[in-house]
């Protein structure tokens, strides 16, 4: 175009803004001041600043500014009011309000330019004063006023003060609209408050406000959350009604509703009857089928997608399709739909893609499989996101993982996600499980914030590990900070209380929990304080509140084992009878119960009991699980079995452990109890030199030759007996090693000849 004036560039412009395309109105402007012709005048730089305020372009915005003092346009009020907005939208609050306070005069879009930037920066009460200061002008807020408080509200979380908002606004004769309705809902649905969404959905039906497809879509996307198809059947009836039922939105929520429900045949109605589909109805409906564990008709479907031409699988359909086929076992074909995906997919992986794999592997318990995808992650180039780290740290966290651990944790560093509260809270509790408290305590000490979960998940950590006055003391500071504690706080406190033996401190806890707290015990609180009288040899007491507990709680195998194992640790074979017979009730028919079955055996000849009593006439179950124990050295995982001395040079072994325990015969173990240890393992008579044993003899042979290894670490399938404990505890003291055995009921960290446990397992 050889000639451009004002008019030229006005259209153009006026017609990039219609469009949105913020960006090109800036753009036009510059290329506009370059040609230097033609100057913008007070209809135009309106246009050129409202594209300033939604792309965020405050340096062009004080440009502007500049150039309307020049022109003598800071009289003109729909400058002011758009200069204002840039401001303000762009967070530049401090300047906003020098302008807004110089300015000859403040209409209402002013006085909205100025409250929408303080609701934009989370500001609500800075927002709510300027409506009073509005109000006391002879200003009354408006809808536009009302609705940028209440959907900023509804964005920040607040949702009761939205609710509140819009019950002033009715009060100051405005009537919500739409608007103002649509952004309740929203609201409310995302905030997880889901079932008084849809309840806000029927008050505006009520209060004749008619619904937009916006705002039917989030009423859907709550019945969808709530899997409540009746509700949801609701909805769509009055979409149906108001004509939104061809709103490919509407029916997206719909897909997506039905599939989650397991109305698949409704969902696919709605799929085959919307003239429109984009790539999200696609992947609602194949979602859908794959989540029933259809993946059949999923693939089927997912073929036709591909063969449509009109619009073809994204990185989400492949994403999908690989979840729905490794949740469903079929690991196979999400491998080969993995491979298959850039190849001949012509779609290029992203994070979620292996992200699904590796949760889906560990789902599967494949965790060799699911670290090494990880790793090819990570030769692929591609980042690692806080879903990652929180998929693959479950794999690690047990006594011969800690390499993987730190391998794990060197990536977070790399990429910036320690900061990430989610992934600091996985570390913490992760490094525990993996026996190094230590790493537990450096990372919570670091973290900049903290939540409720950090606190409790570093308590648990020092429960585990037998720290009991860490434990208590961190709980002391977190009370102090004025942090309300929860459910699992007070299990894991009243565990610790028990661990100092501290009965009367832990009692008060249980009680505060109770009463101050208002926290209805559950299970684990129950079991803790079992534990907290066992400890300390209060059998009795532990048995006494036992009886006063509500008949559901006090019928559960785990407290019978508390009450079992306080009586094996103090002697107390009467006690001990009963709750032997209360777990063989319980669960007469469970493999974990034989070894309590032969010890109620031994019980009755020390009583004098008939072996013919009617309690012992169970069905005989299958025998012991044979013990297995895993030790890690040089990045090879060794299998222990009990009583196989074919592995790893098995009469060495055996040498070794006699010699050990003849040199020790005057402390050899003795049960310290009256009552004979029985465990879930057959005794070494019967089975032979048990697993932990072979493994903490093959460690320390070969650290003859090698240096002494600092810490051994096992993970064992079986409780320990107590002969084994009590070689552990010799080892430790005698090779001045630290041992570490995680066995089914607990973490033992053996140092010096002393446990973690207490002797108390």
């Amino acid at each position: 175009m050889r000639q451009r004036n004002l008019y030229t560039w006005s259209a153009i412009i006026g017609a990039c803004s219609r469009e949105k395309r913020w960006g090109d109105v800036v753009e036009l402007f510059y290329w506009m001041m370059k040609d230097g012709d033609v100057i913008p005048d007070n209809f135009l730089f309106p246009k050129i600043l409202q594209a300033c305020s939604n792309s965020r372009d405050a340096e062009t915005g004080r440009l502007i500014h500049g150039m309307a003092i020049k022109l003598g346009l800071c009289k003109e009020l729909r400058v002011n009011n758009s200069i204002l907005s840039v401001y303000a939208k762009c967070g530049l609050l401090s300047f906003a309000e020098k302008f807004f306070e110089r300015m000859e005069v403040n209409d209402r879009v002013s006085w909205n330019a100025m409250i929408t930037g303080y609701c934009h920066a989370g500001q609500i009460n800075e927002a709510e004063r300027l409506i009073e200061s509005m109000k006391e002008k002879g200003l009354e807020p408006d809808e536009i006023t009302w609705n940028v408080l209440i959907s900023s509200c509804n964005h920040l979380g607040r949702c009761d003060v939205a609710k509140k908002l819009m019950n002033a606004m009715e009060t100051c004769g405005v009537k919500p609209d739409v608007f103002t309705w649509t952004s309740m809902i929203l609201g409310f649905a995302q905030n997880n408050r889901r079932l008084e969404a849809v309840k806000l959905f029927r008050e505006m039906l009520l209060s004749g406000v008619v619904p937009n497809g916006i705002t039917v879509m989030s009423a859907i996307s709550a019945c969808s959350s709530l899997k409540d198809v009746r509700k949801g059947k609701e909805v769509h009836l009055v979409a149906i009604k108001l004509g939104h039922g061809e709103d490919v939105l509407v029916g997206n929520s719909l897909v997506d509703m039905y599939s989650k429900c397991g109305k698949l045949d409704s969902a696919r109605r709605v799929f085959d009857t919307m003239a429109e589909k984009d790539v999200y109805t696609w992947n609602s409906m194949i979602g859908g089928y794959c989540q029933a564990g259809y993946c059949g008709v999923a693939h089927d479907l997912f073929k036709q997608m591909q063969e449509s031409g009109f619009i073809l699988p994204n990185v989400v359909t492949w994403n999908v399709m690989i979840t729905g086929y490794i949740q469903n076992g079929d690991e196979d074909e999400a491998m080969d739909m993995f491979s298959t995906m850039e190849k001949n997919g012509g779609v290029k992986r992203d994070t979620a893609t292996w992200n699904a794999l590796i949760a889906g592997l560990l789902d599967r318990g494949q965790k060799n499989k699911a670290l090494g995808i990880f790793r090819q992650m990570q030769s692929c180039s591609v980042k690692p996101n806080s879903v990652t780290v929180l998929s693959i740290l479950p794999a690690c966290a047990n006594l011969i993982a800690v390499k993987k651990l730190k391998e794990i944790h060197c990536c977070v560093v790399k990429r910036s996600l320690e900061s990430e509260l989610s992934v600091a809270n996985s570390m913490i509790d992760t490094y525990a499980k993996a026996g190094e408290i230590e790493y537990s305590k450096k990372i919570f000490a670091k973290m900049p914030s903290v939540d409720i979960i950090t606190w409790n998940t570093m308590t648990t950590g020092y429960v585990l590990h037998g720290c009991a006055d860490e434990a208590i003391e961190l709980f002391e500071r977190m009370t102090r900070q004025e942090c309300r504690p929860n459910r699992g706080t007070f299990a894991s406190v009243i565990s610790a209380y028990g661990l100092a033996k501290k009965v009367e401190e832990g009692k008060r806890v249980f009680s505060n929990m109770i009463e101050e707290y208002q926290i209805v015990p559950c299970l684990d609180h129950y079991v803790a304080v079992v534990n907290l009288y066992g400890r300390s040899g209060k059998v009795d007491e532990a048995f006494e509140f036992v009886a006063n507990m509500a008949s559901e709680e006090s019928e559960d195998v785990s407290i019978w084992w508390a009450l079992l194992t306080c009586c094996r640790r103090h002697g107390n074979v009467k006690l001990a009878i009963h709750a032997g017979e209360k777990l063989l009730d319980l669960e007469p028919d469970n493999n974990e119960t034989l070894f309590v079955r032969k010890l109620v055996l031994q019980l009755y000849d020390l009583r004098g009991i008939s072996k013919e009593s009617l309690k012992m006439k169970r069905k005989e179950t299958t025998g012991y699980s044979l013990g297995r124990s895993w030790m890690e050295d040089k990045n090879t995982v060794h299998t222990f079995v009990s009583g196989d001395l074919r592995q790893l040079d098995g009469k060495s072994l055996r040498s070794w452990i006699e010699r050990v325990e003849s040199c020790n015969k005057e402390s050899q173990y003795r049960d310290m109890l009256s009552i004979e240890e029985e465990d879930e393992e057959e005794d070494e008579e019967s089975v032979g030199i048990h697993s932990e044993k072979l493994a903490l003899a093959f460690a320390l042979i070969k650290s003859c030759r090698e240096s002494t290894p600092r810490t051994i670490r096992l993970v064992k399938n079986v409780r320990m007996c107590g002969n084994c404990h009590w070689f552990a505890k010799l080892v430790s003291k005698r090779h001045g090693c630290e041992i570490y055995i995680s066995d089914s009921k607990c973490l033992h960290h053996f140092k010096n000849g002393v446990c973690s446990c207490g002797d108390y397992w």
